[in-house]
C-alpha cells in the first residue's frame, strides 16, 4: 500500500501549480478532486490558482479518507506564489507538506530563472550508499513539481490541440530530479459536477528518475516501467493554460484516479482594461 501512494505522489504531483500564462491574459480556477484506487474512495482535495498579469499564486489542500484514512490519517498542502516576465515565472516559492501518523515531509523550494537558489528538506535526505547523487547542474533549468502540472499553450488559436502534449519537463521536488515526458493519446469530454463541461486533450506520461533516488526501490522501478499513465487537460477560462480535470495510472493494487468534481474557472480584466477609460 505505501509502494502505490508512492507512486500516484510522482504521478498526481502535490494537485497543483505554479503559472506559465501569457501577460496578457488572466484568470481563476477553484476546484475540488476526488482520488480513488482501485475503484475505492481514498482521498479529497481542493486547488485554487489567480493568475494575474504579472504575479501568480496557487494552493491545494488534500487528506485521505474511508479506510485508508483509518490506516494513515494522511493530509497534506501545497502553496506556490511568485513573478512572471512576458508569460513564464521570473521566481517562484513552493512549499509542501505532507504528514501521517507516523511521519511528516516538509518542503521548501526557492527557484530563480529556473536555478534552484534555496531548499529546506525535514526530514533531510538520507545518506543511502545506493542514491544517485543530486549535484548543482540538476537544479538548474527545472520546474518545481506546482509548474510542472501547468501548461500554456502558445499561440492564439485553440488550446486543445496534439501539440499541448509534446513536451518534456524537468522537474526537481527537493529530494528527486526527474523528468515527466508527455506525448499525445486523443480527444476526449468531461463533465464535473459543478463547473466545466467540454472536450479535453489526453496525454500520455512517462516518469524518467534523473538524481536523488535509490534505482532498487520499488516505486521507483514500478514507475519508470508504466507506459499506461494519462493526464487530461482542461483549460482555465481568460488565459491560454490548461490544468489536470483527470490524471490517471496503474498500482500494484489497481487503478490510482484523481479526477475534478468541481472545476469553476473565469476569465479576471487585466489592470489596465480595469482601471482604463470606459467606452461607450
Amino acid at each position: 500500500m505505501l509502494a502505490s501512494l508512492k507512486i500516484a505522489r510522482v504521478l498526481l504531483p502535490g494537485l497543483l501549480v505554479a503559472v506559465t500564462a501569457p501577460a496578457c491574459a488572466q484568470g481563476k480556477l477553484e476546484a475540488q478532486y476526488a482520488a480513488s484506487l482501485a475503484g475505492i474512495p481514498i482521498g479529497n482535495g481542493s486547488w485554487t490558482i489567480e493568475i494575474g498579469d504579472t504575479q501568480f499564486s496557487a494552493a491545494a489542500t488534500g487528506a485521505t479518507s474511508g479506510l485508508l484514512r483509518a490506516f494513515t490519517g494522511g493530509e497534506g498542502s501545497t502553496a506556490a506564489r511568485g513573478t512572471l516576465n512576458a508569460g513564464r515565472p521570473l521566481s517562484s516559492v513552493y512549499a509542501a507538506t505532507i504528514s501521517t501518523r507516523k511521519k511528516s515531509d516538509d518542503i521548501r523550494i526557492t527557484i530563480a530563472n529556473g536555478t534552484v537558489k534555496e531548499f529546506k528538506l525535514d526530514p533531510p535526505q538520507d545518506d543511502d550508499p545506493e542514491r544517485v547523487p543530486l549535484t548543482e547542474a540538476h537544479r538548474q533549468n527545472v520546474l518545481d513539481p506546482m509548474s510542472a502540472s501547468l501548461l500554456r499553450v502558445p499561440g492564439n488559436g485553440d488550446l486543445l490541440v496534439p501539440e499541448a502534449c509534446q513536451r518534456t519537463l524537468s522537474v526537481f521536488d527537493g529530494r528527486l530530479r526527474y523528468d515527466v515526458g508527455l506525448a499525445y493519446k486523443r480527444m476526449d469530454k468531461v463533465k464535473a459536477d459543478k463547473g466545466y463541461s467540454g472536450p479535453v486533450v489526453v496525454c500520455a506520461v512517462y516518469f524518467t528518475p534523473v538524481a536523488g533516488y535509490i534505482p532498487s526501490r520499488t516505486a521507483i522501478k514500478y514507475m519508470t516501467k508504466q507506459r499506461d499513465m494519462e493526464v487530461w487537460l482542461a483549460p482555465i477560462a481568460g488565459t491560454r493554460v490548461l490544468v489536470p480535470f483527470r490524471a490517471q495510472g496503474p498500482t500494484p493494487v489497481g487503478e490510482a484516479v484523481l479526477e475534478a468534481t468541481q472545476f469553476v474557472s473565469i476569465p479576471m480584466p487585466s489592470k489596465a482594461s480595469a482601471h482604463g477609460p470606459k467606452t461607450q
